[in-house]
């Protein structure tokens, strides 16, 4: 017996989040939209709730003035997940230090990595530059100083510092303990 093909009316099509995001990122309101639309605010509320379908050609033109195409809305969400542990073990060149990549590894938007640095880990005598726009550093446990060329900034359990990736810096731990230290990189700094 040959199975039949899914119901396309039983998966849900939620597309007002979407819109709705695409509205407020233009910084408008559901008013003004309605002005410029002919749609009521109402009816307009309610396609964002996704409690109601619009027409297809309220759904142009919706999109029209949103300046998003009609197919972005029914696109798939580009999620990935990297499981807990399963991130590759990454080397940035610091000493004492354990590295695991914790975002996809072809993801070029951003970059997370996550050191386990042991007693005295650092990441090197001299100070070095990142190939990011933004590096961020957010320390889980542990005391880390991390030096610049003016200063040093000795940061602690939940503190977090983020400058620039072509900054000059570096990194070491203090104390007799280590550290749990989670780096983001934007954009990637490799890919």
């Amino acid at each position: 017996m040959r199975s039949l093909p899914v119901d396309p009316n039983s998966r849900p099509v939620a597309i007002g989040s979407r819109l709705r995001a695409a509205r407020k990122a233009q910084y408008l309101t559901i008013d003004e939209v309605a002005e410029v639309t002919g749609l009521t605010k109402g009816f307009l509320s309610r396609v964002e709730r996704d409690l109601t379908s619009p027409s297809v050609a309220s759904l142009i033109t919706l999109c029209d003035v949103l300046s998003i195409s009609v197919g972005s809305l029914f696109e798939a969400p580009d999620v990935r997940v990297v499981p807990a542990g399963t991130g590759p073990q990454i080397n940035f060149g610091g000493t004492g230090v354990e590295e695991r990549l914790l975002s996809p590894r072809g993801e070029s938007r951003v970059q997370v990595m996550r050191s386990t640095v042991s007693a005295g880990g650092h990441g090197g005598g001299q100070l070095y530059t990142i190939a990011a726009e933004v590096e961020v550093l957010h320390v889980l446990s542990g005391r880390v100083s991390v030096r610049f060329s003016d200063r040093d900034w000795e940061l602690g359990p939940g503190d977090t510092v983020t400058f620039r990736g072509s900054e000059p810096h570096s990194w070491r731990t203090e104390g007799d303990e280590g550290a749990e230290l989670i780096w983001v990189f934007a954009p990637a700094a490799w890919a």
